[in-house]
């Protein structure tokens, strides 16, 4: 690299030893002459540490792209893989945009369903924090490539495909079975109660007199907004009308929830009023008229629902999901296995704990060679619970003879494999749901099982290949 200097031309060469200037031209020795050698002085201490700070704001360029930033190992990677497998032809007959149609052209299903399987597994179940990821974090980033999202799209998504995601559940399952990977046979029922976000929780006469001055004021809103010229009010006046009528709607189910109450409470006074007489006035919430107030793991009383999940206990995958406004597992075995036998699943062994025990529950299941193992309740009166009673069915009977052996014991240990299901249900976040109603709370519990078989399956997968 040449250098042009006032008098004289000369170039600059780099070596590993230093920087060596060769002179061309006139007036060389007038300019350096014979330059005696210098010594550097001696350094008296540590000098100033030399360190490379950070330039945020020195401009640059840098070519790349998403697919180079992650891994290839990544396991946001092999989710993607596995929404790919499946058939998503309902949701895309749901799209209204089509080709040479106009209007905005939504997300594709597959990215949406990745991205909530994604943040299910990462406990993730906040839209707006779903829309704050898809911005700042990588793999997020990865998987929306370059789409552009918003909270109000990922909130609907996740609520509007209950029925899709049930038959991707059931397809998943029919698969697993189909592969050899998960067998029928032995089955396992669990209650996992889960806090709801209602509160507001009201007695009947309370709910009345919000009931009341919620009707006058929609009809109040309602002449103003007809009866006021400047355009800008209307609509202020129509949204303060839209939150009237839905404040209306919402005290109105919490009316209809009390009913239920009522009713529930004047059917249990006919069996047991003494116990029902201590009991406290019904309440209903204002906010999620479906939840309702229920001991929790931890002995307090919350809002939640009970949410049930079936699984294989050797395997751990989930076969079938469902919610429940009560308190109590009592009952709901045969729920289970009704909803098992409209996907044609028909177990020759059910594992539930003891808050499922019910005798005409386990005379159900006999007529239809299910035999169903639960420990029994401890009556009052001190008597053994497995001794033979007259008043017992052939199914009963079984039971009682079952459970007693040491055959039934050992097969009951295998219930406590189901546990880890709930376990896992835990740690993707199903600890509070943010969302209200008894639907949508199924839903949410719904991409917790297909996100929970998903990750089975890949175990599963990597257990058989490397056997």
């Amino acid at each position: 690299m040449f250098r042009r200097h006032p008098c004289i031309w000369y170039d600059v060469g780099c070596r590993a030893q230093g920087v060596l200037l060769f002179i061309r031209g006139e007036g060389m020795t007038e300019l350096f002459g014979a330059l005696p050698e210098q010594a550097v002085p001696p350094a008296l201490g540590r000098g100033v540490p030399r360190l490379r700070q950070p330039e945020r704001d020195q401009p640059g360029w840098q070519i790349l792209a998403l697919e180079d930033l992650v891994a290839p190992e990544h396991p946001v990677r092999a989710v993607w893989a596995f929404v790919q497998t499946l058939d998503l032809r309902p949701l895309h007959e749901a799209v209204k945009a089509r080709e040479g149609v106009p209007g905005q052209a939504p997300a594709a299903p597959a990215l949406m369903l990745a991205l909530w399987l994604w943040a299910t597994v990462d406990g993730v179940g906040s839209a707006r924090e779903l829309d704050r990821l898809c911005t700042e974090h990588l793999a997020y980033r990865w998987l929306c490539g370059g789409v552009s999202m918003n909270y109000h799209t990922l909130a609907d998504f996740r609520v509007a495909h209950a029925a899709v995601l049930e038959r991707l559940l059931a397809d998943g399952v029919a698969a697993l079975v189909a592969e050899g990977l998960v067998a029928l046979d032995v089955l396992a029922q669990d209650g996992l109660r889960v806090r709801a976000g209602a509160g507001s929780f009201r007695r009947r006469a309370r709910l009345e007199d919000l009931a009341a001055a919620a009707t006058a004021r929609v009809a109040r809103l309602r002449q103003d907004v007809a009866s006021d010229p400047a355009a800008g009010q209307r609509r202020n006046r129509a949204a303060q009308q839209r939150a009237a009528r839905e404040q209306q709607e919402r005290v109105a189910a919490a009316l209809e929830r009390m009913r239920e109450l009522e009713a529930e409470r004047a059917r249990r006074a006919k069996s047991n009023k003494a116990q029902v007489a201590k009991q406290k006035e019904p309440r209903a919430s204002t906010t999620d008229a479906d939840a309702r107030s229920m001991k929790m793991a931890d002995g307090g009383f919350r809002p939640g629902y009970n949410l049930q999940i079936v699984s294989d206990p050797k395997t751990q995958v989930i076969l079938a999901v469902d919610n429940d406004t009560t308190g109590s597992d009592h009952g709901l075995a045969r729920r289970g296995l009704e909803q098992l036998a409209t996907h044609a699943i028909t177990p020759a062994d059910y594992l539930v704990d003891g808050g499922f025990a019910k005798h005409a529950d386990i005379e159900w299941a006999h007529q239809r060679d299910i035999r169903l193992w639960c420990p029994a309740m401890h009556n009052k009166h001190g008597t053994p619970p497995y001794a033979p009673r007259p008043e017992d069915g052939p199914g009963v009977a079984d039971w009682r003879r079952r459970m007693a052996s040491d055959t039934g014991k050992l097969m009951y240990k295998r219930r406590c494999q189901a546990e880890c299901v709930n376990a896992a249900a835990r740690r993707m976040g199903l600890t509070r749901l943010l969302v209200r109603g008894k639907e949508k709370a199924r839903t949410v519990l719904l991409w917790v099982a297909l996100a929970h078989n998903m990750l089975r399956r890949f175990e599963l997968l990597r257990a058989a290949a490397e056997a």
